[in-house]
């Protein structure tokens, strides 16, 4: 059994206790709230981040696609990504993911939500890379349904890249998620997607009112990746208003655009948009794990014990205000003391 004391962000709502988290046996058997102490280390105790949307394989190319757009950096299939993956040996592509999800795990990511590029091969050799880390791999597989033997889910390109009505029927009798980047370039694939009745859209870029409505009706989740798209020069996704139809969930997108720093996603996020610091905080733990039934996400008993302790007396972090505004608007690497898995 292990007791973690500070100032606990609990629950759903990740309202700023001070207490105590027992874990016991992987699982947070108890949080407590305590009375402080003049002695007591200050620690900050919150969720360990969900990604929810990577795209790991690309770590043998980091940063090559410096001043590309979009169709030339990351569509399929003659993008640079596309190649630079296609010419890589396995040990290759094995060894540069292993060293990316190692930098996750370590700053504080518990899961992540990939889209594996070339199909059930691609998706071996995530699972490879990530099999001596504490960290959860959920990967929606591509290409061929047979796909499904081996993955989480089915991860799809976009409408216009395709036909993904079997990819779509094979995951729905297997039970599992059916996701797809929609509304990234334009919006002309969304209505597409959204004809498929999707589990998960990614980006949502360019979505408008009547998309939106049929994102309510359909109750489907969105992750928006906004650092990446900067970069692709697509656009900004209209977060707020993204909330006010679904639940929303925070990605890094491509390896090779992004380091995937959760920190660095909720700081650019929480300061480009007019959202609220738990708001990007739920996006960054909760939103993801929800998106694909994840037992992780959010401090609270009977969860799986998936925690960052991060010093809240630290040269960076000391003298904030509210530990909320600490953890999304300025807390980094630096500050972690212990993660959890």
């Amino acid at each position: 059994m292990e007791t973690i004391e500070g100032t606990v962000l609990a629950g759903q709502s990740f309202e700023p206790i001070h207490g105590r988290v027992v874990v016991e046996g992987g699982r947070i058997a108890a949080v407590d709230e305590t009375p402080e102490r003049d002695d007591e280390p200050s620690r900050i105790i919150l969720p360990a981040f969900v990604n929810a949307h990577t795209h790991v394989g690309d770590s043998v190319a980091k940063e090559a696609a410096v001043g590309l757009g979009l169709e030339e950096a990351v569509a399929p299939p003659d993008s640079l990504k596309h190649r630079r993956l296609a010419a890589a040996d396995r040990e290759t592509l094995v060894e540069a993911m292993y060293r990316t999800l190692r930098f996750m795990e370590r700053t504080g990511t518990a899961a992540f939500l990939d889209f594996r590029e070339f199909g059930v091969e691609g998706t071996r050799t995530l699972r490879e890379a990530a099999e001596d880390l504490d960290i959860e791999d959920f990967i929606f597989g591509s290409d061929d349904p047979a796909v499904l033997d081996v993955a989480d889910g089915f991860g799809a390109s976009g409408a216009n890249d395709g036909d993904f009505t079997d990819q779509r029927t094979a995951a729905r009798e297997r039970g599992v998620p059916f996701a797809i980047h929609a509304g990234e370039p334009d919006a002309t694939d969304v209505h597409p997607a959204l004809d498929l009745n999707p589990d998960l859209l990614i980006h949502m870029v360019h979505a408008e009112v009547d998309h939106l409505e049929r994102v309510a009706d359909q109750g489907v989740p969105i992750a928006v990746c906004p650092r990446a798209n900067r970069v692709l020069g697509v656009g900004r996704p209209p977060i707020e208003t993204l909330l006010e139809y679904t639940d929303v969930a925070l990605g890094t997108d491509n390896v090779m655009l992004n380091g995937p720093s959760m920190f660095r996603e909720m700081e650019y996020t929480a300061k480009t948009f007019d959202l609220p610091s738990r708001t990007v905080l739920r996006m960054a733990t909760a939103a993801g794990a929800d998106a694909v039934g994840l037992d992780c996400g959010v401090i609270e008993p009977d969860r799986r014990a998936a925690l960052l302790v991060l010093d809240g007396d630290s040269d960076n972090l000391s003298s904030v205000a509210d530990p909320v505004d600490a953890v999304v608007r300025r807390a980094t690497a630096l500050d972690i003391q212990n993660v959890i898995c």
